[in-house]
C-alpha cells in the first residue's frame, strides 16, 4: 500500500510542473477567450457585457461569412488533395518502391519540416512578375505568352495557396499513412492474391477497407489544420486582392489586434473550434454509421 502512495507521490512531482505549465499557458487563455466572447471592447476603453450578441453579430457579418466560406473551401479542397497524394505515395512506397523507398521518403518529406512562412515567400516568388519574375512566368514567355499576374486574382491565389501547402505537407501524410499501411497483415495480403486480387483489386477490396482507420485519422488531422490555416496565406498575399482569400483566422487577428474588438475576436476563435469540432464529430458519426451497417 506504501509502495502505491510512494508511486502517486512520484508521478505527482513528476507531472505537477508540465501540467500547471499547460494549464497556464493552454486552459487559461482557452477559458480567458471564451469568456471574452461574451464582453465587447478592449482593455483601454474597458470591456462591456453584451450577452450573446457577438455570435448573432457573426452570423450577419458579411466579411466573417465570406472568410469562413474561404476557410471551408481551403480546407476540405487541401485536405482531399493532402490525404488523396500521401495515400498514393503510401502505396507507392509499400507496393512499388519497397525497401529502396527510404531516400525518396527523406526527399519528399523534407518540405514538411521547412517554416511555413519561408514555404510561402518561396512560392511567391514563383509567380512574381517584374524584376523579380519567378520561374512560373518564365516559362509562360519562353512559350510565347504573356506574364501573368497570378496573385493579383481570387483564383490564383487561392491555387496559389493550395498547391503551397499540398507540396509542403504530402510528405508527412505520406509517411503517416505509409505506418498505417505495413500494420496489415502480409499473409492477408498474399491470399488476397493467390485468390486473383491484384492491382487495383487488391487496393480496393483489401488495402483501402483495412486501411480506413489510419485514412479517417488522417482526414481529421488534415482539416483541422487547414481550417485553422494562417501565417502562409497572410505571407502569401495577406488575403489579398481584397480580403476574398483571407480566411477566418486572418479576420480573427485583423479584428482582435488590429481593431482591438478582443471581445469579437473571441467569438470567432470560438466558431473556428466548433467548425473544427463539428466536422471531426461528422466524420466519426459516418465512419460509426458504415460500420453498423
Amino acid at each position: 500500500m506504501n509502495s502505491i502512495f510512494g508511486d502517486r507521490k512520484t508521478i505527482f512531482i513528476l507531472l505537477g510542473p508540465a501540467l500547471l505549465l499547460y494549464t497556464l499557458l493552454k486552459m487559461v487563455p482557452v477559458l480567458w477567450s471564451f469568456g471574452l466572447s461574451f464582453f465587447e471592447g478592449n482593455t483601454l476603453r474597458g470591456f462591456e457585457w453584451v450577452g450573446i450578441e457577438n455570435f448573432t453579430t457573426f452570423f450577419t457579418d458579411k466579411a466573417a461569412l465570406q472568410s469562413l466560406g474561404v476557410s471551408v473551401f481551403f480546407a476540405v479542397v487541401a485536405t482531399i488533395g493532402q490525404v488523396a497524394l500521401g495515400y498514393g505515395l503510401a502505396l507507392l512506397y509499400v507496393f512499388v518502391l519497397r525497401k529502396g523507398s527510404s531516400l525518396v521518403r527523406t526527399i519528399v518529406f523534407f518540405p514538411a519540416i521547412l517554416p511555413t512562412v519561408a514555404v510561402a515567400l518561396l512560392f511567391k516568388s514563383f509567380v512574381a512578375v517584374g524584376d523579380n519574375q519567378g520561374p512560373v512566368n518564365d516559362i509562360i514567355n519562353f512559350f510565347g505568352g504573356e506574364s501573368v499576374e497570378v496573385l493579383a486574382s481570387t483564383a490564383g491565389t487561392m491555387a496559389t495557396a493550395i498547391v503551397m501547402t499540398l507540396w509542403s505537407s504530402m510528405g508527412f501524410y505520406a509517411v503517416l499513412l505509409y505506418a498505417g499501411l505495413l500494420d496489415i497483415p502480409e499473409e492477408i495480403i498474399e491470399s488476397a492474391r493467390l485468390d486473383g486480387a491484384n492491382g487495383l483489386r487488391l487496393v480496393k477490396n483489401i488495402i483501402l477497407p483495412l486501411s480506413l482507420p489510419i485514412l479517417l485519422s488522417s482526414i481529421i488531422f488534415s482539416l483541422n489544420s487547414t481550417l485553422k490555416v494562417f501565417d502562409s496565406l497572410l505571407a502569401l498575399n495577406n488575403g489579398q486582392p481584397g480580403t476574398s482569400t483571407a480566411p477566418l483566422t486572418l479576420y480573427m487577428y485583423r479584428t482582435a489586434f488590429e481593431y482591438a474588438e478582443y471581445g469579437y475576436g473571441s467569438t470567432i476563435a470560438l466558431v473556428l473550434t466548433i467548425l473544427c469540432l463539428v466536422f471531426t464529430l461528422a466524420i466519426f458519426r459516418s465512419q460509426r454509421q458504415k460500420a453498423e451497417v
